[in-house]
């Protein structure tokens, strides 16, 4: 069995209505996966399942997640040791937990965003790609800044945004 650590895109499946986690971890339980396990109501995902490659256990839970609650989302996927090496690499380890974040990547970023990133941040405002994932400290609440609009799939590609609380809460999930 293999630990694996999956993200949610999006967990708004409409105007007003948002994803209950107990319904993330009854989908997960349906798959086959065992001893699904959520943290926060933010779509974060534990589980155990056989080991298979990570694309196509995204796609059974993004297949999934589109017949059970009729949207689309996209998910990342990390094992377990592979999340702890991302929370290990945390490049602004100082920073508050709830103001650094890192933008989770399918396709890992090349080092030309950072360059285009940095032209669009205020003063303070902290950026490294580590592992083709993009950490921010954005020295405040992000919703403060106008880099945070710059930072979507749309520009970056998929990816997903987590606070550094999240990450080592993940962490501290997996144990």
């Amino acid at each position: 069995m293999t630990t694996y650590v999956a993200l949610l895109h999006s967990i708004i499946l409409g105007p007003g209505k948002r994803l209950v986690m107990t319904d993330l971890r009854a989908m997960a339980e349906e798959l086959g996966f065992r001893a699904p396990r959520t943290l926060v109501a933010t779509g974060n995902l534990i589980f155990e399942a056989e080991e298979a490659p990570l694309s196509q256990i995204q796609q059974r839970l993004e297949t999934a997640f589109q017949a059970r609650f009729g949207k689309h989302v996209d998910i990342l996927l990390r094992t377990a040791d592979a999340w702890k090496r991302v929370a290990a690499q945390n490049p602004f380890p100082g920073g508050d937990g709830q103001n650094v974040g890192i933008r989770v990547m399918r396709k890992p970023l090349g080092r030309d965003v950072l360059s285009k990133l940095e032209a669009l941040a205020t003063p303070g405002i902290r950026l490294a790609i580590v592992d083709g994932n993009l950490w921010v400290d954005f020295a405040g609440k992000p919703s403060d800044t106008r880099l945070l609009s710059h930072l979507t799939t749309k520009k970056l590609g998929i990816g997903t945004l987590r606070n550094a609380n999240t990450v080592n809460g993940l962490v501290k999930m997996l144990g």
